[in-house]
Protein backbone atom coordinates (compact mmCIF):
# COMPACT_ATOMS: atom_id res chain seq x y z
CA UNK A 1 0.00 0.00 0.00
CA UNK A 2 1.32 3.57 -0.89
CA UNK A 3 1.98 6.10 1.47
CA UNK A 4 -0.36 8.35 -0.44
CA UNK A 5 -3.28 5.11 0.05
CA UNK A 6 -2.56 5.24 3.62
CA UNK A 7 -3.05 8.78 4.09
CA UNK A 8 -6.05 8.49 2.23
CA UNK A 9 -7.30 5.71 4.27
CA UNK A 10 -6.13 8.01 7.56
CA UNK A 11 -8.35 10.81 6.18
CA UNK A 12 -11.35 8.81 5.49
CA UNK A 13 -11.71 7.34 8.84
CA UNK A 14 -11.21 10.33 10.24
CA UNK A 15 -13.57 11.94 9.22
CA UNK A 16 -15.62 14.28 11.04
CA UNK A 17 -19.15 14.22 11.40
CA UNK A 18 -20.29 16.60 14.26
CA UNK A 19 -21.43 19.82 13.05
CA UNK A 20 -19.98 23.39 14.09
CA UNK A 21 -21.93 26.02 15.25
CA UNK A 22 -21.84 28.08 12.18
CA UNK A 23 -21.89 32.03 12.33
CA UNK A 24 -25.11 33.26 12.76
CA UNK A 25 -26.71 34.69 9.81
CA UNK A 26 -27.91 38.16 10.20
CA UNK A 27 -29.36 39.91 7.44
CA UNK A 28 -28.85 42.67 6.04
CA UNK A 29 -29.69 44.53 3.13
CA UNK A 30 -27.61 44.83 -0.20
CA UNK A 31 -24.96 47.15 -0.54
CA UNK A 32 -25.58 50.26 -3.59
CA UNK A 33 -24.92 48.77 -6.71
CA UNK A 34 -24.31 45.41 -5.36
CA UNK A 35 -21.27 43.29 -5.90
CA UNK A 36 -20.63 44.61 -9.07
CA UNK A 37 -19.43 48.00 -7.76
CA UNK A 38 -16.40 45.90 -6.15
CA UNK A 39 -16.04 44.13 -9.92
CA UNK A 40 -15.67 47.75 -11.57
CA UNK A 41 -11.79 47.37 -12.09
CA UNK A 42 -9.11 46.14 -14.69
CA UNK A 43 -8.00 42.74 -14.05
CA UNK A 44 -4.75 42.01 -12.25
CA UNK A 45 -2.33 40.27 -14.66
CA UNK A 46 -1.98 37.09 -13.50
CA UNK A 47 2.00 35.86 -14.22
CA UNK A 48 2.75 33.36 -11.75
CA UNK A 49 2.61 29.79 -13.28
CA UNK A 50 0.85 27.89 -9.92
CA UNK A 51 -2.39 29.89 -10.88
CA UNK A 52 -3.55 26.85 -12.68
CA UNK A 53 -6.83 28.17 -12.26
CA UNK A 54 -6.63 31.28 -14.12
CA UNK A 55 -3.57 30.83 -16.29
CA UNK A 56 -4.42 27.81 -18.57
CA UNK A 57 -0.27 27.30 -18.23
CA UNK A 58 -1.06 23.66 -16.92
CA UNK A 59 -4.17 22.17 -18.14
CA UNK A 60 -4.48 18.87 -15.97
CA UNK A 61 -4.01 21.01 -13.19
CA UNK A 62 -6.52 23.43 -13.64
CA UNK A 63 -9.21 20.62 -14.76
CA UNK A 64 -8.41 19.29 -11.59
CA UNK A 65 -8.75 22.78 -9.88
CA UNK A 66 -12.46 22.99 -11.98
CA UNK A 67 -13.36 19.30 -10.75
CA UNK A 68 -12.44 20.40 -7.21
CA UNK A 69 -15.15 23.84 -7.62
CA UNK A 70 -17.68 21.23 -8.73
CA UNK A 71 -17.31 19.09 -6.21
CA UNK A 72 -17.31 21.93 -3.10
CA UNK A 73 -20.38 23.29 -4.39
CA UNK A 74 -21.90 20.52 -4.71
CA UNK A 75 -21.41 19.29 -0.91
CA UNK A 76 -22.41 22.91 0.50
CA UNK A 77 -25.19 23.51 -1.03
CA UNK A 78 -28.39 22.03 0.09
CA UNK A 79 -30.91 22.81 2.88
CA UNK A 80 -28.27 24.93 4.01
CA UNK A 81 -25.91 26.98 1.96
CA UNK A 82 -22.06 26.12 3.18
CA UNK A 83 -20.62 29.15 1.99
CA UNK A 84 -18.06 29.65 5.07
CA UNK A 85 -14.99 27.29 4.68
CA UNK A 86 -11.40 27.08 5.89
CA UNK A 87 -8.68 25.30 3.96
CA UNK A 88 -5.85 24.03 6.10
CA UNK A 89 -3.17 21.51 6.30
CA UNK A 90 -1.11 19.29 8.85
CA UNK A 91 2.33 20.98 8.38
CA UNK A 92 3.79 24.03 6.30
CA UNK A 93 4.76 23.67 2.85
CA UNK A 94 2.06 21.35 1.68
CA UNK A 95 0.11 23.93 -0.97
CA UNK A 96 -2.25 24.74 1.05
CA UNK A 97 -2.20 28.52 -0.04
CA UNK A 98 -2.26 27.98 -3.53
CA UNK A 99 -5.28 25.20 -3.13
CA UNK A 100 -6.76 28.12 -1.57
CA UNK A 101 -6.17 30.74 -4.18
CA UNK A 102 -6.66 28.54 -6.94
CA UNK A 103 -10.03 27.32 -5.92
CA UNK A 104 -11.32 30.85 -5.39
CA UNK A 105 -10.23 31.79 -8.69
CA UNK A 106 -12.26 28.74 -9.95
CA UNK A 107 -15.15 30.05 -8.33
CA UNK A 108 -14.98 33.24 -9.23
CA UNK A 109 -15.41 32.73 -12.79
CA UNK A 110 -18.58 30.99 -12.93
CA UNK A 111 -21.24 32.68 -13.18
CA UNK A 112 -23.57 32.52 -10.49
CA UNK A 113 -20.83 32.44 -7.53
CA UNK A 114 -18.90 35.92 -6.15
CA UNK A 115 -15.73 34.94 -3.57
CA UNK A 116 -13.78 36.78 -1.04
CA UNK A 117 -10.20 34.96 -0.38
CA UNK A 118 -9.41 35.64 3.40
CA UNK A 119 -5.85 35.56 4.48
CA UNK A 120 -5.96 34.55 7.72
CA UNK A 121 -2.69 33.12 7.74
CA UNK A 122 -0.94 36.23 9.82
CA UNK A 123 2.18 34.37 10.74
CA UNK A 124 2.77 34.08 7.29
CA UNK A 125 0.87 35.75 4.37
CA UNK A 126 1.21 34.64 0.83
CA UNK A 127 -1.80 35.13 -0.93
CA UNK A 128 -0.76 38.82 -1.79
CA UNK A 129 2.70 37.75 -3.47
CA UNK A 130 1.22 35.28 -5.85
CA UNK A 131 -1.28 37.75 -7.07
CA UNK A 132 1.50 40.54 -7.09
CA UNK A 133 -0.25 43.08 -5.04
CA UNK A 134 1.32 45.24 -2.39
CA UNK A 135 -1.88 45.97 0.37
CA UNK A 136 -1.58 48.89 2.48
CA UNK A 137 -3.98 47.53 4.91
CA UNK A 138 -5.58 43.84 5.54
CA UNK A 139 -7.40 41.82 7.98
CA UNK A 140 -4.50 42.34 11.09
CA UNK A 141 -5.17 45.88 10.55
CA UNK A 142 -8.92 45.47 10.68
CA UNK A 143 -8.59 43.14 13.91
CA UNK A 144 -5.75 45.28 15.78
CA UNK A 145 -7.02 49.12 14.24
CA UNK A 146 -10.71 49.18 13.83
CA UNK A 147 -10.16 49.52 9.87
CA UNK A 148 -13.44 48.85 8.03
CA UNK A 149 -13.75 45.80 5.71
CA UNK A 150 -14.52 48.70 2.82
CA UNK A 151 -11.22 49.92 2.68
CA UNK A 152 -9.10 46.75 3.55
CA UNK A 153 -10.82 44.16 0.34
CA UNK A 154 -9.19 44.48 -2.79
CA UNK A 155 -10.71 44.39 -5.99
CA UNK A 156 -8.75 42.08 -8.11
CA UNK A 157 -11.08 42.05 -11.82
CA UNK A 158 -10.10 37.84 -12.00
CA UNK A 159 -13.77 37.42 -12.29
CA UNK A 160 -16.03 37.58 -9.32
CA UNK A 161 -13.07 37.60 -6.93
CA UNK A 162 -12.17 39.98 -3.87
CA UNK A 163 -9.51 39.45 -1.44
CA UNK A 164 -9.01 40.22 2.09
CA UNK A 165 -5.59 40.63 2.65
CA UNK A 166 -3.64 39.67 5.94
CA UNK A 167 -2.15 42.41 6.43
CA UNK A 168 1.15 42.98 8.27
CA UNK A 169 2.33 39.61 10.25
CA UNK A 170 1.47 38.75 13.80
CA UNK A 171 3.55 37.24 15.93
CA UNK A 172 0.83 35.64 17.94
CA UNK A 173 -2.41 36.26 16.34
CA UNK A 174 -4.21 33.84 18.21
CA UNK A 175 -6.53 35.99 20.64
CA UNK A 176 -7.22 38.42 17.07
CA UNK A 177 -8.48 35.70 15.59
CA UNK A 178 -10.25 33.83 18.60
CA UNK A 179 -12.26 37.84 19.27
CA UNK A 180 -15.49 39.12 18.98
CA UNK A 181 -14.07 41.72 15.99
CA UNK A 182 -13.05 38.49 14.21
CA UNK A 183 -16.40 36.89 14.74
CA UNK A 184 -17.86 39.98 13.42
CA UNK A 185 -15.73 40.07 9.73
CA UNK A 186 -16.94 36.48 9.21
CA UNK A 187 -20.51 36.93 9.99
CA UNK A 188 -20.36 40.07 7.74
CA UNK A 189 -18.42 38.04 4.96
CA UNK A 190 -20.77 35.61 4.80
CA UNK A 191 -24.00 37.39 4.75
CA UNK A 192 -23.38 40.64 2.87
CA UNK A 193 -24.59 39.30 -0.75
CA UNK A 194 -26.57 35.14 -0.53
CA UNK A 195 -24.32 33.77 -3.70
CA UNK A 196 -21.08 34.22 -1.78
CA UNK A 197 -18.14 31.92 -0.92
CA UNK A 198 -15.95 32.98 1.71
CA UNK A 199 -12.75 31.09 1.56
CA UNK A 200 -10.04 31.41 4.68
CA UNK A 201 -6.37 30.16 4.41
CA UNK A 202 -4.78 29.15 7.68
CA UNK A 203 -1.60 28.37 9.10
CA UNK A 204 -0.96 24.70 9.34
CA UNK A 205 -3.03 22.61 12.32
CA UNK A 206 0.04 21.08 14.08
CA UNK A 207 1.97 24.35 14.43
CA UNK A 208 0.18 26.42 15.41
CA UNK A 209 -3.12 26.93 17.35
CA UNK A 210 -4.95 29.45 14.86
CA UNK A 211 -6.63 26.57 12.46
CA UNK A 212 -8.22 25.27 15.60
CA UNK A 213 -9.60 28.17 16.71
CA UNK A 214 -10.99 29.62 13.00
CA UNK A 215 -12.71 25.59 12.74
CA UNK A 216 -14.82 26.82 14.97
CA UNK A 217 -16.11 29.64 13.46
CA UNK A 218 -16.56 28.36 9.91
CA UNK A 219 -19.17 26.20 7.89
CA UNK A 220 -16.53 23.05 7.11
CA UNK A 221 -13.15 22.74 6.46
CA UNK A 222 -11.09 21.49 3.18
CA UNK A 223 -7.81 19.84 4.45
CA UNK A 224 -4.78 19.35 2.10
CA UNK A 225 -2.13 16.73 2.72
CA UNK A 226 0.99 16.36 0.30
CA UNK A 227 1.91 13.43 -1.10
CA UNK A 228 4.93 12.84 0.34
CA UNK A 229 4.86 15.40 3.17
CA UNK A 230 3.26 14.42 6.63
CA UNK A 231 3.19 11.06 8.04
CA UNK A 232 0.15 9.13 8.83
CA UNK A 233 -0.19 9.65 12.03
CA UNK A 234 0.68 13.60 11.58
CA UNK A 235 -2.64 14.10 9.47
CA UNK A 236 -4.50 11.58 12.46
CA UNK A 237 -2.74 14.17 14.79
CA UNK A 238 -4.17 16.87 12.65
CA UNK A 239 -7.22 16.01 12.13
CA UNK A 240 -7.91 14.66 15.32
CA UNK A 241 -7.00 18.22 16.97
CA UNK A 242 -9.97 19.51 14.71
CA UNK A 243 -12.33 17.05 15.89
CA UNK A 244 -15.89 19.36 16.73
CA UNK A 245 -15.43 20.90 12.72
CA UNK A 246 -16.80 19.48 9.69
CA UNK A 247 -14.82 17.88 7.71
CA UNK A 248 -15.45 18.96 3.42
CA UNK A 249 -13.07 16.57 2.34
CA UNK A 250 -9.46 16.39 1.43
CA UNK A 251 -7.21 17.60 -1.69
CA UNK A 252 -4.15 15.20 -1.74
CA UNK A 253 -1.81 17.96 -3.60
CA UNK A 254 1.12 17.14 -6.02
CA UNK A 255 -0.06 13.49 -6.34
CA UNK A 256 2.34 12.01 -9.14
CA UNK A 257 1.35 8.54 -8.32
CA UNK A 258 -1.99 9.40 -10.27
CA UNK A 259 -0.13 9.42 -13.81
CA UNK A 260 -3.00 11.11 -16.29
CA UNK A 261 -5.39 12.05 -13.71
CA UNK A 262 -2.92 14.88 -12.94
CA UNK A 263 -0.96 16.38 -9.74
CA UNK A 264 -4.27 16.73 -7.82
CA UNK A 265 -6.61 14.92 -6.56
CA UNK A 266 -9.70 15.37 -4.23
CA UNK A 267 -11.43 13.00 -2.15
CA UNK A 268 -14.26 13.67 0.38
Amino acid sequence: MSRLQKAIQVAAKLRVEEEVRPVAAVPRPAAPGGLERLLEVDPLPVTHPLLAAWNGREEAAGEAYRKLRSLVVKLTRGNEFRNLLMVTSSLAAEGKSLTTLNLALALAQEYDHSVVLVDADLRKPSIHHYLGITPEVGLSHCLKDGVTLDRALIKTGLGKLVVLPAGEAVADPVELLASGRMREILRELKNRYPDRYVLIDTPPVLPFADAQVLSGLVDAVLFVVREGGPKPEEVQEALASLKGARLLGAVYNDAESFGQRGRYYYQR
